[in-house]
């Protein structure tokens, strides 16, 4: 093989901040690629070179690994099948410290099991338990699904990515349906699916601009990612709301009393759920198919931003056979632990005080999307605000157009009322949120003072919904059981 070649005498110091930031130098497969960061220094790892082609024909990425078929070079871990001790090893180490750091919480998984199986008495324990062993199993899902996505082209690799990140949502809401009885958990479902679009658009995409901008003076981002994202979020919108429009309009005007517009609502409630997959459907070719090599462009960009690249890329890799193990694994944990969440609220709405409305509101949306969470912010630390939008835009999309009609056309097969009825003060919030983003993605620009409004905003938003008054039966039905609970917001 050729040697790696020397980079260029000196950095590119003039120019646009975009243009500093030019990590690689490609070209085809057989040609050496010249590396060097925005200072022009050399890359501190021999590990980090080029990709090149033997004279057979095989290809060989940055660590010297023969590249096998169908595998792209990013993602060639120079192993076969499995091999255990090095499998746990490297999801130990995760993708990031701070996602390291959420395997500590590995523990509290095994303690729900314990609990659950053995001492099933023991309701609070088992819910604190499982809630907080979410975290980590999530998080190996995270980290799992994006050493797959490595392992195979860049744009069906990220919406692969985001899908599994959107596994813990879709399990949540597959078994509050199907452990729904009389309709008492559609509320939570209904909370859950706005708390996840507005935690993703305001609370985690808030501080991937805060960290980002911290450490960037000023962050740019592709108007392929920004507008397409925040003008499907704002028809995803427009979906979501309109059963509420119809019921808020009718059920109040004194020309239609006597009448119940609740089936009307849910009728229109699985119509839009057909046609938000439908789009969601559109939108997967769009990215995926039609428009595949622009986003691929943008997002190659993007990993070059990066100027530790080189010490990502030296990184020890799963093999595509433990990365799906890893990922089956995950599944199951996340699994078992929503399961146990799911059983014991109940016990928590009636013993402690906790309306049903918070727990989906705010309790599930913040546990389900802690792992996708970090990931978009290590992103943005790095400056690849590419990649981060497309996992913050992406999630809440998947939130709007993908599990969100899911549990509505399930809980129509199951005979379930689910509908998408919220309160007008839901539906206002929600697109007033998506306005707001909408207007700071617009400049194609982000600072850490665009993160920290959003963030504000969302603050503001939970404090509302914090004295937002619940209805006494979801309090309980007592006037003394839950006077804490009555201030909370109401998602019905």
């Amino acid at each position: 093989m050729t040697s790696r070649p020397k980079p260029a005498a000196g950095g590119d110091q003039s120019g646009s901040g975009r243009e500093k930031y030019k990590l690689f130098k490609r070209k085809s497969y057989g040609q050496n690629m010249a590396m060097q960061d925005f200072h022009g220094n050399k890359p501190e790892h021999e590990g980090a070179r080029d990709i090149e082609q033997g004279q057979n024909g095989d290809r060989y990425n940055h660590n010297a690994h023969k590249v096998e078929k169908h595998i792209e070079p990013d993602g060639e871990s120079g192993r076969k099948w499995i091999h255990p001790i090095k499998m746990f090893a490297i999801m130990g180490r995760s993708s990031s410290k701070v996602s390291m750091m959420t395997n500590v919480l590995w523990p509290f998984t095994v303690a729900a099991m314990v609990l659950h199986w053995g001492f099933p008495e023991k309701e609070l324990w088992i819910f604190i338990t499982a809630y907080i062993g979410m975290i980590p199993a999530a998080n190996l899902v995270g980290f799992a699904g994006q050493e797959l996505a490595r392992k195979i082209p860049m744009v069906i690799g990220v919406v692969m990515e985001t899908t599994l990140g959107s596994i813990v949502e879709i399990v949540l809401f597959m078994v509050l349906i199907k452990g729904d009885k009389a309709g008492e958990k559609i509320h939570i479902i209904q909370a859950a699916i706005l708390g996840s679009i507005l935690a993703n658009l305001l609370l985690c995409l808030g501080l991937c601009f805060f960290v980002g901008g911290l450490f960037h003076p000023e962050q740019t981002f592709h108007e392929a990612i920004s507008e397409v994202g925040s003008n499907l979020m704002l028809v995803a919108g427009f979906g979501l709301v309109i059963p509420t429009i119809y019921y808020q309009s009718l059920q109040g005007n004194p020309e239609f009393a006597g009448q119940d517009f609740k089936k009307g609502a849910l009728e229109i409630s699985r119509a839009a759920a057909i046609v938000l997959l439908v789009a969601f459907l559109v939108y997967c070719f769009f990215q995926i198919r039609s428009h595949h090599g622009l986003y691929e462009d943008i997002l190659k960009a993007d990993e070059h931003r990066d100027v530790d690249r080189h010490r990502d890329l030296v990184k020890p890799k799963l093999t595509f056979t433990e990365a799906v193990i890893a990922v089956l694994l995950g599944i199951m944990f996340v699994s078992l632990m929503a399961i146990f969440l799911v059983q014991n609220i109940e016990f928590i709405v009636t013993h402690h005080g906790v309306s049903d409305s918070f727990m989906g509101l705010i309790l599930i949306p913040v546990v389900e999307k802690a792992a996708e969470h970090l990931t978009a912010m290590d992103e943005a630390y790095d400056n690849q605000m590419n990649f981060a939008l497309s996992h913050v835009l992406g999630a809440s999309i998947q939130t709007a157009l993908l599990n969100t009609p899911l549990v509505v056309i399930v809980g129509w097969g199951l005979g379930k009322e689910m509908s998408l009825k919220f309160e007008l003060f839901d539906a206002i919030v929600l697109i007033l949120a998506i306005m707001v983003v909408g207007n700071f993605l617009r400049d194609e620009k982000s600072d850490y003072l665009e993160g920290a409004l959003s963030v504000f905003v969302y603050v503001l938003i939970a404090v509302s919904a914090f004295y937002y008054p619940s209805p006494p039966k979801l309090a309980g039905g007592t006037e003394g059981g839950g006077e804490a609970a009555h201030r909370l917001l109401k998602f019905t």
